[in-house]
């Protein structure tokens, strides 16, 4: 399903829904496109930030994060800023990158280098996150991984997912040196390949990557956590979007006992 319009108006139709689902678009300065921006607040409580769709060539991802969030399955114990799709003109068109050519994450160093990441950044201003999810898809990989900060992989997070989508029947993918993570080879800090799961160091990412990605970004400004999903863009559109579904739910379970 390629169609933006249609996923627009899924969401607008769940305005008002879960306690006060709010829904409203935020403006790209200088570029003729908005971001969709929904937000269930939790009075006093953390707040979760969920995002899909930076690439407009992964389509699956935005639906997968509608889908969580139309049937129900957020923690109500937690407030969530949701960006259903990040990047609107390169998903109608298609395209990993946006209208302009850009790769937008690839773009939230220096206050955001695209228009999408200004936006997202000057919304995200004096906001603070427990966790930040980014899902994505991977059209070479066979199976679910994640990648996950260095910093973070005392929590239990990135076990706690990676158990629940093996025992969900979805298998993990073997990362093997050579994978293109899309890492820099002069990098000095080598991600640890684990299966299902790649550990970076966020610090030399920024330092070695042409444009900061967004978890990268959230990790350093806004929020405590972050990780990143990938679905295989190979499966069958319902399994990716299960696949998702049981990523986001149970890394949020696990950020409750954290929390």
């Amino acid at each position: 399903m390629s169609d933006y319009d249609a996923l627009v108006a899924e969401w607008k139709a769940l305005r008002g829904r879960f306690g006060g689902l709010s829904i409203r678009e935020v403006a790209c300065v200088h570029a003729p496109r908005t971001l969709l921006i929904a937000e269930i607040a939790a009075v006093g409580e953390p707040v979760v930030s969920l995002a899909a769709g930076v690439h407009g060539d992964e389509p699956a991802a935005p639906w997968a994060l509608l889908s969580i969030v139309r049937d129900g399955l957020l923690d109500a114990r937690f407030g969530y800023r949701i960006w259903p799709c990040t990047n609107p003109s390169g998903y109608r068109a298609g395209t990993r990158e946006n209208g302009d050519g850009n790769d937008i994450n690839r773009s939230f160093s220096r206050g955001g280098t695209t228009p999408e990441a200004r936006a997202i950044i000057t919304a995200n201003r004096d906001r603070t996150f427990a966790l930040s999810l980014d899902l994505h898809e991977d059209y070479e990989s066979s199976g679910f991984y994640c990648y996950e900060p260095k910093s973070q992989i005392g929590d239990g997070l990135g076990v706690a997912v990676l158990d629940a989508v093996r025992e969900a029947g979805f298998p993990l993918q073997e990362m093997q040196d050579g994978y293109d993570l899309g890492y820099p080879p002069q990098a000095h800090a080598t991600p640890v390949l684990e299966p299902g799961r790649v550990v970076y160091d966020p610090a030399d990412s920024a330092q070695h990557l042409p444009g900061l990605p967004y978890s990268a970004y959230m990790l350093k400004h806004s929020a405590r956590r972050a990780m990143t999903f990938e679905s295989p863009r190979m499966y069958p559109w319902n399994d990716r979007i299960a696949i998702h579904r049981t990523a986001v739910v149970n890394a949020i379970e696990r950020l409750h006992e954290l929390d």
